[in-house]
């Protein structure tokens, strides 16, 4: 079945997510966060586009972006497949990282912008690693707060609002924004205990290590990993495989 044309903005500013594959996660360590927003910041200089949110969270990235020459679909692309080979390349993997499409909604009036730029914020709250925007470095809030990241153009969302500290307590306020998701699993622990419970079972410290052990093990890890007590979500998410091959080990056993 062929594939739905995107909805063109008539702003040319979208709200867009990039998913990890069966929910695997994007980024094993900080200097993998580093080197995607270096990338971000390069394809902005070769897109001219306007990046005006972003946070990137363990297994998807959110950014709100302003197109200016480029369509979206070849901005997004530059920026996936710079990453992926960068992924794949240090951590010893070839094939899909990111979801094979990326969501995306138009944004089409100042209200709506603003609706998601907080939600784009507040993201990490609404996952339970801040109890307030700011502490969570991967995000724009800091960009907004004063300090640059030479990536984050926060000039639109300061006129919108009409001033600076509006804005820095809009950003703040408590709400039931809703703008698209990823429809996250709610985890029993943390990514971090998930990954050290992963790493004293199989002694895989990142998925590209799992992925790269024997089949016979990979399936053994598996089942050890689920009697353990992890769900067959959590366990989807560490080892990049679909919930329903997890599944089907557990139920072999």
């Amino acid at each position: 079945m062929p594939r739905c044309a995107r909805k063109k903005s008539s702003t040319n500013i979208y709200h867009v997510m990039l998913r990890g594959i069966n929910r695997q996660d994007l980024f094993e360590e900080d200097e993998d966060k580093k080197k995607f927003l270096f990338i971000l910041r390069d394809c902005i200089k070769v897109s001219e586009c306007h990046i005006y949110a972003y946070c990137l969270m363990s297994n998807h990235v959110h950014i709100l972006i302003g197109i200016v020459t480029e369509d979206i679909d070849v901005i997004l692309k530059r920026i996936g497949c710079r990453y992926v080979q960068f992924f794949n390349d240090k951590y010893g993997r070839v094939g899909h990282l990111f979801q094979d499409r990326y969501k995306s909604e138009t944004v089409e009036n100042d209200k709506y912008f603003l609706t998601v730029l907080r939600y784009i914020i507040q993201n990490p709250m609404k996952a339970g690693i801040e109890t307030q925007p700011g502490n969570y470095i991967w995000s724009s809030y800091g960009a907004y707060a004063g300090r640059a990241d030479h990536i984050t153009d926060v000039a639109l969302a300061i006129e919108i609002a009409g001033e600076k500290e509006k804005l820095i307590e809009f950003l703040n306020e408590s709400n039931e924004d809703s703008a698209l998701d990823i429809s996250a699993v709610r985890t029993r622990m943390s990514d971090e205990e998930m990954k050290r419970k992963m790493f004293q079972i199989t002694g895989c410290g990142t998925v590209a290590d799992y992925q790269n052990s024997p089949k016979e093990k990979q399936e053994s890890y598996v089942l050890q990993l689920h009697k353990n007590g992890l769900s067959l979500s959590q366990i989807a998410r560490l080892t990049g495989r679909s919930k329903t091959m997890v599944h089907k080990i557990v139920t072999k056993g």
